[in-house]
């Protein structure tokens, strides 16, 4: 189970990168971002030996998983999550994000190996108190800098829609690998790849053939579009976050409850907050921090109690 625990903190490290990439992108709107990134991880899951071989082994059923959580898990994820960092900040959106562990413990409450729900309801409610906090904090600094509430209220209301596609997400791709052990973890994570890369790929072509003037002409150049930096940071991004971090995750999902790894997914939240603040040059105020220590001791407890939970079936 530790081991699958580093694996979804690393994992973490990883995608809180995703936050940062709409402010370095600007220029770029959340659907171009969207595709950038998920053609270059499709283009690299190509990459991947024996792939003719895996084609062979799949179902209907595993073509269906592979459309539903590329959708869910990335292409529409990732759309929401850059409009909500657009419309109301990195902090917001990635705080919001953090009722993840809620969501995906409701969710996965009848699993097998899932901790009682009223076990973990003191580091539930902990989380939640840090998520009361970070929404305290948005709504008191955007009133004392006469920002646009409705504007700030969009953001939360896409980074709620993240949410909810993760929560799904998460749920579902983790009780298919624990249904489907034949494909391991860099096996489904390449698929996947290749499924997310594929349907960008077409709403990329559809995009450029309605709004083609839009995107590369004399307007698009006149807003400051970088098409060279946008491939490179959409390459890495797609390397580290997509690649590297989702077949670390898919190694957590087979090695902890599904309630627990919803806790982990936290580790996400922290280093977009992380990554937020030094891209901002600034330390967090009192409540973003409050916010910080509170998620940190919710997953921290989340884990020891897992943890109590498994020793009794590892030593019998």
């Amino acid at each position: 189970m530790w081991t699958g625990v580093v694996c979804g903190l690393v994992a973490g490290a990883m995608w809180g990168m995703v936050f940062i990439v709409p402010e370095l992108q600007s220029a770029f709107s959340p659907v171009e971002l969207a595709v950038g990134r998920y053609t270059a991880y499709g283009a690299l899951g190509l990459m991947l030996p024996r792939l003719r071989g895996l084609f062979g082994r799949l179902e209907r059923s595993h073509y269906a998983a592979l459309l539903r959580h590329a959708l869910a898990g990335n292409i529409v994820y990732y759309m929401l999550l850059a409009l909500g960092v657009k419309l109301a900040g990195v902090a917001p959106t990635s705080l919001i994000i953090g009722v993840l562990p809620i969501a995906v413990t409701l969710m996965g409450r009848k699993d097998h190996g899932a901790v009682a729900l009223r076990s973990l309801a003191l580091p539930l409610l902990v989380v939640a108190a840090g998520i009361a906090c970070i929404n305290i904090d948005v709504f008191q600094h955007a009133r004392a800098i006469n920002a646009d509430l409705g504007r700030t209220l969009l953001g939360l209301a896409c980074a709620t829609g993240a949410l909810l596609c993760w929560s799904w997400y998460t749920v579902d791709n983790a009780r298919f690998l624990k249904r489907n052990a034949q494909f391991t973890s860099a096996e489904w994570s390449a698929l996947y790849g290749l499924a997310s890369g594929a349907i960008a790929v077409l709403i990329g072509l559809a995009g450029l053939a309605v709004f083609h003037g839009d995107i590369t002409g004399a307007g698009a150049a006149a807003s400051g579009r970088d098409w060279t930096v946008f491939w490179v940071t959409n390459t890495l991004l797609a390397l580290g976050a997509s690649v590297i971090g989702n077949h670390l995750w898919n190694i957590a999902s087979r090695r902890v409850p599904v309630t627990l790894s919803g806790q982990l997914i936290l580790f996400e939240t922290l280093f977009a907050l992380l990554y937020g603040f030094i891209h901002a040059h600034q330390t967090p105020r009192p409540l973003e921090l409050a916010a910080v220590c509170l998620l940190i001791v919710g997953v921290v407890w989340a884990v020891r109690l897992h943890a109590m939970e498994d020793a009794p079936a590892v030593a019998a």
